[in-house]
């Protein structure tokens, strides 16, 4: 039986504890001037370097967090990982994303079975279907070519793709190969995304893909079968099965729905929905907009990095180094949230979808024994992309909460723009904030220094600056599919690393079901009200209160409608 030990009872813990009161004494102007320190805190890999130079900590203080990592038994649960051990304890599952995207003549074992080959199989069907999609081989009820395509799906069926999708838009070498084609998801209940995602588009030329592992997830069953019914409307029953596809293990629920079970992909148990981009959920949508040979450079980043994780020593390893220093500024420092700030607009979508790797993850109040943590664990996340978020909330972080901050740089732009007589280019225009803010917020500025510059004496507390907030800087070479498929796998791997050493279970989502399960109650009562007048009970006063203003607002909903789609 495993322990139900906790890490903050160990001595490596008790230890970063009393660190703690030494770096407060410290500020990151004087850490910053000890070069050797900072040289030490570059890592480089496969053309990315990590500068954590300006985090609050001293190399004791990285040296402690690797014992810590060995009290945890962070290369041990890594291991286990890797190895197909069932680490999701609760949902007794194996742990294998990193399946989804190694080479072919790899081993990765899940129930005493090699997943490997199963994995290529559906890439090599993804391939085979993509190629006839955007070949025209394969073509709608009316013999036109399919060059729309629209995923459905919610959480990580929708979050993840979007992100690589979003990142890949404007990459060179993916605008070539989705020339004349449209991407889009669908992933809100609201019927207002419903509306957005099939205005401008004909049912004849659009090739829907369903992504439902049970194929019974609520809100993604009701699109799908709004998009059914739009698709009928127009072309026919019959149509559906030439313009609908499905990513899901459910072939019974697939096939009678009316997609036929040979145009459903697969994926299995072990990929947790946050984890799932590398699997069909991604790869199919992203194939057919770009490909199968840009998506597979996307795997091949990822792998990259997945093999960087397994194997490099902690004092060099990314995604150790950024998630252990998470568990510091977090456990430790008592710093609570965390920026993710690309200075890439490409890469817009990337903090929302870490916002649901991390959050999702690592929201947990007890330990994977079922122990109630006595410290804090999780992140808060978000971000936005430079230099936006500077005219945004960047007041707050400079001068109110301190907030660690992911600073993102690319160093060869999508998109160079070039403009004579201009003092830099567009994107050394961009680049100048991404290195300019980690330093105004490491060194601030003083009340001497304003006054030096003769600011009024009544300005100088608004024009102070304390500084000493941590950073740090991760540079990329490009921002292609490798690169981008390194991105991810570099923010997965951070996230599981806080997990192992905080002792939690970090693929399971139990806080997601709760909700669902009253929603069900009210979808129930909604409808008892609407068919039969019925009142409404069985609700506590609050909730009572509302519901009753809803359906006394909106009582011209007919009892039984006709089937009416949005019209923009």
């Amino acid at each position: 039986m495993a322990s139900t030990a906790l890490i903050s009872d160990t001595e490596p813990w008790k230890d970063l504890k009393a660190n703690v009161e030494e770096i407060k004494k410290t500020h990151l102007r004087d850490l910053l001037s000890d070069a050797g320190r900072c040289q030490s805190m570059m890592v480089e890999f496969d053309g990315l370097l990590l500068d954590y130079s300006r985090q609050n900590a001293t190399l004791e203080t990285i040296a402690k967090l690797f014992k810590l990592a060995e009290a945890a038994g962070l290369k041990q649960k890594i291991n286990r990982m890797f190895a197909g051990e069932h680490i999701n304890s609760t949902e007794n599952r194996s742990v294998l994303h990193v399946a989804l995207r190694a080479p072919r003549d790899a081993v990765f074992q899940s129930d005493g079975k090699n997943v490997v080959p199963e994995v290529w199989k559906v890439l090599d069907k993804i391939k085979e279907f993509s190629d006839k999609i955007r070949n025209g081989s394969w073509v709608g009820a009316t013999g036109k070519a399919l060059k729309d395509v629209v995923a459905i799906g919610i959480g990580g069926s929708f979050l993840g793709p979007l992100f690589v999708h979003t990142a890949l838009q404007t990459d060179p070498e993916a605008i070539e190969f989705s020339r004349g084609r449209q991407l889009r998801f669908l992933a809100n209940v609201d019927p207002i995304d419903v509306a957005r995602n099939i205005t401008g588009l004909n049912p004849e030329t659009t090739l829907v893909v369903v992504v439902s592992k049970t194929f019974t997830t609520a809100e993604t069953m009701l699109n799908a079968r709004t998009l059914r019914e739009w698709i009928s409307s127009a072309l026919g029953p019959s149509a559906v099965a030439k313009h609908m596809v499905a990513v899901s293990t459910n072939l019974t629920l697939v096939e009678k729905f009316g997609i036929d079970p040979n145009n459903a992909f697969a994926f299995w148990d072990w990929v947790g929905g946050r984890y799932s981009v590398c699997s069909a959920v991604g790869v199919l949508p992203l194939s057919l907009q770009y490909g199968f040979s840009v998506v597979e450079k996307f795997l091949k980043g990822a792998s990259s990095i997945d093999q960087h994780f397994h194997s490099a020593p902690y004092e060099k390893n990314i995604p150790v180094l950024l998630g252990l220093l998470s568990v510091w500024n977090v456990s430790f420092l008592g710093f609570p949230a965390r920026a993710i700030l690309p200075y890439s607009q490409a890469l817009e979508k990337f903090a929302p979808h870490i916002q649901q790797v991390s959050m999702e993850s690592n929201g947990k109040g007890v330990s994977i024994d079922g122990v109630p943590l006595p410290f804090e664990a999780g992140e808060i996340d978000f971000g936005e992309p430079g230099t936006n978020g500077q005219h945004s909330f960047y007041q707050l972080i400079h001068q109110g909460r301190i907030i660690p901050c992911d600073f993102i740089g690319i160093v060869k732009s999508q998109q160079p723009v070039y403009l004579k007589g201009e003092v830099v280019s567009n994107h050394d225009e961009l680049m100048s904030n991404f290195f300019a803010q980690p330093d105004a917020l490491a060194y601030g500025k003083t009340a001497e220094q304003l006054h030096k510059e003769n600011v009024l004496p009544h300005l100088i507390p608004h024009k102070t600056f304390s500084g000493n907030r941590p950073s740090l800087s991760l540079l990329l070479p490009s921002l292609n599919a490798y690169n981008i498929g390194q991105l991810l796998a570099i923010y997965e791997h951070r996230v599981a690393v806080q997990g192992f050493v905080w002792g939690i279970n970090s693929f399971d989502q139990w806080g997601v079901e709760l909700g669902k399960s009253l929603a069900t109650r009210v979808r129930k009562q909604l409808n008892a009200s609407r068919t039969k007048g019925q009142p409404v009970e069985g609700f506590n006063f609050s909730t009572t209160s509302l519901l009753k203003r809803y359906l006394e607002a909106s009582s011209d909903v007919p009892s039984d409608p006709q089937t009416l789609l949005p019209r923009i």
